[in-house]
């Protein structure tokens, strides 16, 4: 068996994808969907989405439902889309009431996750953008931005604040689009408990290669999550991981082990939208990751491989890395 990497990290799930486990239930609660996600051996955490999954419970009941089920909080994700008030912006709404309702959201999710012992909140703000030329003040709305990134992280220094960048979708264009974009709203936010979310098929969806973006945010800010996926490139497909994309794959692993990222990786897939069981998808998830992790560690410190990329010779690096993928 070839050597793994020595930062094994735990694995979490998306949780909504657990809902066709349990498709007997008309609506399937938040302990129904913990549940089935704990009969994936191997899945050791979980992040939950505020407010949805907090409709029903307390932070405190959902940390004794995920204590019984025997996993972990690795942290929670903030979802405005459920407010239709925030459907031309939350950081971005031109109405200041409404940017401070989402400002004001976002602390509680802030408040409900240390209230249960964690310290990563996602923001994907997939809702700050514009759809069409002449929609938004471009300045305004980075400012606005700047602005509110600011306030959520001062609400708790103790907490880290993760922007999860996507090209698009809902809106035509977000304002946090790629890897760069999302860097410079970093830089410019001067908080240092603010970080980078590094989504495989967001990245994939950006043009951009994994392993690179790994790199930049290690190199200029602080790389606080991993979602593990695959795609085409085209959409967020949310496909199961390395099953497009096995070198890329590799190669963020590799690279993950060169900036010594020891977070969980979480496996942000669909497999409610191919009609998926989605217990022995988690189970696939795993299963191709602990394999593509050892391919990663075979090839971490290879002199050979070393060498080739040292002068960018393709021919080579592609034979080594193809023979430590499918053998001789």
């Amino acid at each position: 068996m070839p050597p793994t990497l020595p930062n094994r990290p735990r694995y979490a799930a998306r949780l909504n994808a657990f809902k066709a486990a349990v498709c007997y239930v008309s609506k399937p609660t938040v302990a129904d969907m913990i549940g089935a996600a704990a009969r994936v051996d191997g899945l050791d955490a979980a992040d939950l989405n505020y407010p949805d999954h907090f409709a029903a419970h307390s932070p405190e009941q959902v940390s004794v439902l995920l204590g019984e089920a025997g996993m972990a909080l690795n942290g929670l994700a903030m979802r405005y889309y459920t407010d239709p008030g925030f459907a031309i912006g939350a950081f971005t709404n031109p109405d200041p009431k409404v940017r401070q309702a989402a400002i004001d959201v976002t602390r509680a999710g802030i408040d409900a996750l240390a209230a249960m012992g964690g310290d990563l909140m996602t923001l994907w703000m997939g809702q700050d953008g514009v759809d069409y030329a002449f929609q938004g003040d471009y300045a305004r709305m980075w400012d606005d931005t700047i602005a509110s990134l600011q306030a959520v992280a001062d609400h708790n220094r103790d907490v880290k604040i993760a922007i999860e960048y996507k090209p698009n979708e809902p809106r035509a264009y977000a304002l946090m689009p790629d890897v760069a974009t999302t860097l410079l709203a970093v830089k410019e936010a001067r908080r240092d408990n603010i970080g980078v979310t590094l989504d495989f098929a967001h990245v994939l969806y950006a043009d951009e290669m994994p392993a690179h973006a790994a790199h930049l945010i290690a190199r200029h800010s602080r790389l606080l999550g991993v979602h593990l996926n695959d795609g085409y490139g085209k959409r967020d497909d949310g496909l199961m991981v390395g099953t497009v994309h096995p070198v890329q794959t590799v190669e963020l692993f590799v690279e993950l082990a060169r900036i010594g990222y020891d977070g969980v990786i979480y496996f942000d897939t669909f497999p409610d939208h191919g009609g998926l069981d989605p217990v022995e998808e988690a189970r696939t998830n795993i299963r191709l990751t602990e394999r593509l992790r050892a391919v990663a560690g075979e090839l971490t410190g290879n002199a050979e491989l070393a060498a080739a990329i040292a002068r960018q010779d393709a021919a080579v690096s592609q034979r080594i890395v193809a023979r430590a993928l499918y053998g001789a």
